[in-house]
Parts: structure tokens; C-alpha cells; sequence
């Protein structure tokens, strides 16, 4: 595997495909890593409730997408980088209750209507869990989701509620394309 130009080398970090196997390690890494984030707990608020939905959310993700051999995981599945490559669709349909369905369904008319029209490679989620940040392993597998765009000559694509988040991505080569006040701040960001 080559090495990455995006802030961390590829080559020491091992970088895996998920496979059905990883689901439960994945999904409960990215419940723990995104407990505080301000899209999750937009769409699911109470904390009694947020684990399951948050758990339903990315289960969904990842069933999704495990075929499309598009989520990279580094760590044993502890940082987890989801990628829609081209042609897939970004919509989440999960069972929730109406409340919870309703900010859903608003959250993600909002983001697509910013998305571009023309090809790309879509980072839906990346995140680590809280116990093994640090390592800079969600670099490395954002890193390779973004080897394999550039290798197709196309663009990729993210959004994010997290104005240090913007920093990092900046940082990383992304360029912000769209913002979004409502229904709450979101950034979509290009590579």
C-alpha cells in the first residue's frame, strides 16, 4: 500500500475491508465515538434511547455498504471510515419512531439538496472510539478512502456539524462547498 500524502503514513497503519463479521465491533465503535456529536444527537436527543437508535443508524450503514467493500476499519474494527463509492445512494432508511423519522428525513433532504450532481466517493461517517483516539488511524483510513476517489479521477464528498472538524478537514486537503443553517449547521466539504 502506498503512502498516504494526507498527514499519517499508511504503511504503519494496517488498514483492513470490513467484513460481516466486524459489524457489532463497528457499530459499537461508532456509538461510542459519536455520543457528543451534533448531528447524532440532533436525530436522537434523549440519552435513554440515543444507544439503540444510534445503533440501528449505523447498523444500517453497515449492512448498506459491507458488499461494496467500501468501510475501512484500522485498529480491529476501533476506527471506522464508512465510503459510499459512486452510484450508491445516501439515504438512510431505518425504522424510527415519527419524531425521530421526521428529523431524519429533514436532515437528509438538507444535505442533498448541497451534494453536487456529478460523481463522487462519499465519506458518510468516520469516526474512533473514545478509548483509542490519538493514533491518528482515522486519518489513515480517510487517507485510503481518498487513494481510491483519486485513483478514479473523482472527487470526494463529506459533510460535518463540527466547526473543529472543518479545521481538521481543512488541514487534510478538503474544501468546504456548501453550508447549511437549518436544521442545524452543517458544512459539506470536497477533496
Amino acid at each position: 500500500m502506498p503512502e498516504a500524502t494526507y498527514g499519517v503514513s499508511v504503511l504503519d497503519i494496517e488498514i483492513s475491508v470490513a467484513t460481516p463479521d466486524d459489524r457489532d465491533r463497528i457499530v459499537e465503535t461508532l456509538v461510542a465515538a459519536f455520543t457528543a456529536d451534533p448531528v447524532l444527537r440532533h436525530l436522537f436527543p434523549d440519552d435513554t434511547t440515543y444507544p439503540a437508535h444510534a445503533a440501528a443508524f449505523f447498523g444500517h450503514l453497515f449492512d448498506k455498504r459491507v458488499h461494496r467493500n467500501s468501510i475501512l476499519t484500522a485498529g480491529g474494527g476501533r476506527s471506522v471510515a464508512i465510503w459510499e463509492p459512486p452510484g450508491g445512494s445516501n439515504a438512510v432508511e431505518i425504522s424510527l419512531p415519527p419524531v425521530e423519522a421526521a428529523r431524519m428525513r429533514a436532515y437528509d433532504d438538507a444535505v442533498r439538496a448541497a451534494l453536487p450532481d456529478e460523481p463522487y466517493w462519499y465519506l458518510g461517517v468516520l469516526g474512533t472510539h473514545p478509548d483509542w483516539t490519538g493514533r491518528r488511524w482515522g486519518h489513515a483510513v480517510m487517507a485510503e478512502g481518498l487513494r481510491r476517489a483519486a485513483e478514479e479521477g473523482l472527487p470526494a464528498i463529506l459533510e460535518t456539524s463540527t466547526a473543529g472538524n472543518v479545521a481538521m478537514y481543512r488541514k487534510a486537503g478538503w474544501d468546504v462547498i456548501a453550508e447549511i443553517s437549518d436544521p442545524l449547521p452543517i458544512w459539506v466539504l470536497r477533496h
